[in-house]
C-alpha cells in the first residue's frame, strides 16, 4: 500500500467494500475471508479506494466497470444461482452456500498482487506477469486458514480451472464470473 495503515483500519475498509461478508453464516469462515482480504491489502501496492476506480480486467481496453462493481455482481449472481439450484436440485445436488459466497468474494483477491497503479492507470505488476491471480489468491487464502473447498474455487474460477475437475460450488462461481465478464467483450 502507498502508506502504512493499521490492520484494524484495513479490516474496516474491507468490511465497507464487502457488506456481503455478512452472508457467510459460519463465523470462522467469515473471519478468515476478511483476514485474507486484509492480508492482501497489506501486501498490495493498491489501497481499498483503488478497487472502486480501477477496471476489473486489463483484458478489455477501456473497461467501463470497476473492480468492485464486477466482484460484487459476481457474488450476487453466485449466491442467487446457488439458492435457485438448491431450491430445485437440492435433493440431488447438495451445495454449501457459505463456500459459494466465500469463494466468490475471494476469487479475485490475488489481483491485489497482480495489479498496481502507474501514473494513475492500472497495469499488471511484475509479480502479476509471473503469477496470475488464482495462484496468489490461493497462497493468500491458505495462509489465512481458508478451507480447501474455498481455495479450490479461487484456483479454478478462471481458465486454469479448465484443466481440473471443478466442484459444484466452483462451477457456480466460475459461471457467475464469466457471466459478468464475457458480455464486455461485445461492447463497441
Amino acid at each position: 500500500m502507498p502508506e502504512a495503515v493499521d490492520t484494524a483500519t484495513l479490516q474496516e475498509e474491507v468490511e465497507r467494500l464487502w457488506p456481503e461478508l455478512e452472508w457467510i453464516e459460519d463465523p470462522e469462515l467469515r473471519e478468515r475471508t476478511l483476514r485474507t482480504w486484509t492480508r492482501a491489502f497489506e501486501a498490495s501496492p493498491l489501497a481499498p479506494a483503488d478497487l472502486e476506480e480501477i477496471p476489473f480486467t486489463l483484458l478489455i481496453p477501456n473497461c467501463p466497470a470497476t473492480f468492485m462493481e464486477h466482484k460484487r455482481c459476481v457474488v450476487h449472481i453466485a449466491r442467487r444461482s446457488a439458492e435457485s439450484m438448491t431450491e430445485f436440485l437440492g435433493r440431488a445436488l447438495p451445495i454449501d452456500l457459505d463456500v459459494v459466497i466465500a469463494g466468490a468474494i475471494l476469487a479475485d483477491v490475488g489481483k491485489l498482487l497482480e495489479y498496481e497503479r502507474v501514473d494513475g492507470e492500472a497495469v499488471q505488476s511484475d509479480r502479476g506477469k509471473a503469477l496470475r491471480h488464482p495462484f496468489t489468491g490461493v497462497h493468500l487464502a491458505m495462509g489465512c486458514g481458508v478451507p480447501d473447498e474455498v481455495c479450490h474455487i479461487i484456483a479454478t474460477h478462471a481458465a486454469e480451472g479448465d484443466l481440473v475437475r471443478r466442484s459444484t460450488e466452483a462451477f457456480i462461481v466460475h459461471h457467475a464470473d464469466f457471466m459478468s465478464y464475457e458480455p464486455f467483450k461485445n461492447l463497441k
